[in-house]
């Protein structure tokens, strides 16, 4: 990367605003079969899956039960409940709350695991990616030019950006990045690098679409967010000075993340389990992420093309990290962010 912003960052994707949910919910579906109900944990929000999940049951006959919540809060509660978990499958956010409980996971038939790439799946198959996001800088048109565009992440802690940054400590999604800059750069850079940005005046914001709107606004200049959130901010103000910025090959900023699903141990529906897993690596299902989720994730199955202006997977290079590792290391990033004073 040369620091320069892509066109396909510029004028947002189609999606809707997300609205996080809470509770449970059971779908029941217009097919005949006897199976089910399963529980499903997710911490995918409802208005983005409830229509996946709704088709599952459609297809199958089988009824599923969902509890929505935090990725983070339902990897706790499903160490917590041991043998004991509801849960028949967890659909997480990021690999790192999948990871945190991977010992409580089946490992998934190998027909499921590689309609994935290796990168994108547990290395012992214990979960499998089910879409993709990356990691970027949005930023206000009118507030940054593009040759005041930082290549690497590691800027924003310099002088010229107080008071201009927005982040969200509590975000899964941010929590996976800081993890990917201590696999990548060590701790103690790690750390000097939060420390910086709490010396330089960074916002906090509970999740990515304030940072976007706050950008948007001119609350602030730049956020660290997915690369989704633009459309969704887009679909609501269409003319919002706001662009996507895509940090250079291989800086911690740039990381492709994916949510992903894995089958409970303890289940007593573990083939129903399995097909709701296998279900969400069909063609239809990866196809719904580019042509009616609200918002536009990466689809991982070889076939499936991205949305309209979205480069290729293959072609954006994150920092040469594993997602399996993800999960042991999110204890130790959710401490360094406390000792640092970004969480509680």
């Amino acid at each position: 990367m040369d620091g320069q912003p892509n066109k396909w960052w510029r004028t947002g994707l189609r999606g809707l605003g997300a609205v996080v949910a809470g509770g449970v919910v059971t779908l029941a579906g217009c097919g005949d079969g006897a199976s089910g109900p399963i529980t499903v944990y997710s911490g995918r929000e409802e208005e983005l899956v409830a229509p996946l999940f709704e088709q599952f049951t459609a297809e199958t006959g089988i009824k599923v039960e969902v509890r929505y919540g935090d990725s983070a809060e339902l990897a706790a509660t499903i160490a917590e409940e041991g043998s004991n978990s509801p849960a028949d499958v967890f659909f997480a956010q990021d690999p790192g709350s999948l990871g945190a409980i991977d010992e409580q996971l089946e490992e998934l038939p190998s027909e499921t695991l590689e309609r994935v790439d290796e990168r994108y799946r547990d290395t012992d198959g214990r979960w499998v990616g089910t879409s993709g996001r990356t990691r970027v800088l949005v930023y206000s048109t009118d507030a940054v030019t593009d040759d005041e565009l930082p290549e690497s992440v590691l800027e924003l802690v310099e002088p010229e950006w107080k008071d201009r940054v927005g982040i969200a400590p509590t975000n899964g999604s941010f929590q996976a990045f800081v993890t990917a800059m201590r696999l990548a750069l060590g701790d103690d850079e790690t750390r000097a690098w939060l420390e910086g940005l709490k010396e330089n005046g960074a916002k906090t914001y509970e999740k990515n679409t304030p940072i976007v709107e706050a950008v948007a606004a001119g609350e602030i200049d730049v956020g660290l967010v997915n690369h989704y959130y633009l459309a969704l901010v887009k679909e609501e103000q269409p003319d919002a000075p706001i662009a996507n910025h895509l940090f250079e090959a291989g800086d911690p900023g740039a990381l492709v993340s994916v949510a992903g699903a894995g089958v409970l141990e303890g289940t007593d529906q573990r083939e129903d389990a399995e097909s709701f897993v296998e279900f969400l690596l069909s063609d239809d299902a990866q196809q719904f992420y580019v042509d009616e989720a609200e918002e536009s994730e990466y689809p991982l199955v070889d076939g499936v093309e991205p949305a309209a202006g979205l480069p290729p997977l293959d072609e954006i290079e994150g920092p040469a990290v594993e997602l399996t590792a993800f999960g042991a290391e999110l204890e130790a990033t959710v401490e360094l962010l406390r000792e640092t004073g970004w969480l509680t």
